[in-house]
């Protein structure tokens, strides 16, 4: 099978495509056909190893790999169908589409994902490129706000990073849950932040958004444009402030949101079935769209890790799995 294949870490001409033996599912597994492929900014640190902060950075190449990628095949986000059924697995049939979230392989013609980890049925209304477009950024907005922030109806949400591959999900999602919400993007996505439903939007490049005031109930930064303290006067009494972007010296600034009577939250989200069935369900309310920023095929995957670390997209990449992708 076709693979996009990482050896080394590096820039994105470290990718390559090349043959590798298809994978068969083990108990418990199904063998997915891959039709399309997100490619995320997780992908980008862990080809790069572009870990936030230096303690971070020699604490993430113990875990992918001190010298080299110990996962040479990135790519979590997946749609397709399945291809095979391994021992003991109910609930799929062969052939039926479904999509998901497996940390790692779906950079690849075929992937075997768990049948009871992060993989649904996909919908009719949603494209193979609609439904991978969707588990990282969705799963991770959903989590952040609904689960660690315990965003309530009516409660003020700032997003920072609000047209990216998880700001643009967040905007939906808060609005989904009732909040009223402010999108902080860059002037031109301005438009774009207020068609996924932002109350009001913030362009960084004319306000820092450490001098909004708020107040805020809760601040999610995607992009990791603030810490703790630059974040603090703008939180009301009970604020939230949650980061995706953090490193060990944050964990200490925590102390100092408790005395200030906020929470600081440092998590790391989870991926699960039911957590994307619950977006399946936001998608048949009307309360959720997948939003893409472009589609690259497969032969073009160097380009699409060069767009998401640019830092600049509406939405999400997504790579469009062929069996005559040829580079490197």
């Amino acid at each position: 099978m076709k693979a996009a294949i990482s050896k080394t870490y590096g820039g994105p001409e470290v990718v390559t495509l090349g043959t590798l033996a298809r994978p068969e599912p083990g108990k418990g597994e199904i063998l997915v056909r891959v039709a399309a492929a997100g490619v995320t900014t997780a992908d980008w640190r862990l080809r790069a190893a572009a870990f936030p902060g230096a303690i971070s950075a020699v604490a993430g190449r113990l875990m992918f790999g001190i010298c080299a990628p110990r996962n040479p095949v990135l790519g979590s986000d997946f749609a397709g169908r399945v291809e095979a059924l391994g021992p003991g697995v109910t609930g799929f049939a062969l052939g039926e589409r479904v999509f998901g979230f497996r940390f790692g392989g779906a950079h690849a013609e075929f992937m075997t994902v768990k049948a009871a980890g992060a993989v649904t049925k996909t919908p009719d209304s949603l494209t193979d490129a609609q439904a991978a477009a969707l588990p990282f950024g969705g799963l991770c907005a959903l989590e952040f706000l609904d689960r660690f922030a315990q965003l309530k109806p009516g409660e003020r949400v700032l997003v920072v990073g609000a047209s990216g591959g998880v700001g643009a999900y967040a905007v939906q999602v808060a609005r989904a849950l009732g909040a009223i919400v402010t999108g902080v993007a860059s002037g031109e996505s301005l438009p774009f932040v207020e068609s996924l439903g932002a109350d009001h939007v913030v362009d960084y490049r004319q306000t820092d958004p450490a001098k909004l005031t708020g107040p805020y109930d809760v601040v999610f930064d995607t992009v990791g444009a603030l810490d703790y303290t630059r974040a603090a006067p703008m939180l009301a009494k009970g604020g939230r402030f949650a980061p995706l972007n953090f490193g060990l010296g944050d964990v200490w600034k925590g102390r100092k949101a408790r005395r200030n009577g906020h929470a600081q939250i440092l998590k790391v989200n989870g991926d699960t079935k039911e957590g994307l069935d619950r977006l399946v369900e936001l998608i048949a309310a009307g309360q959720l769209r997948p939003v893409i920023d472009t589609v690259y095929p497969f032969d073009e995957i160097r380009a699409a890790h060069a767009k998401v670390e640019t830092r600049r997209r509406k939405g999400a990449i997504v790579l469009e799995i062929g069996a005559t992708a040829t580079i490197g």
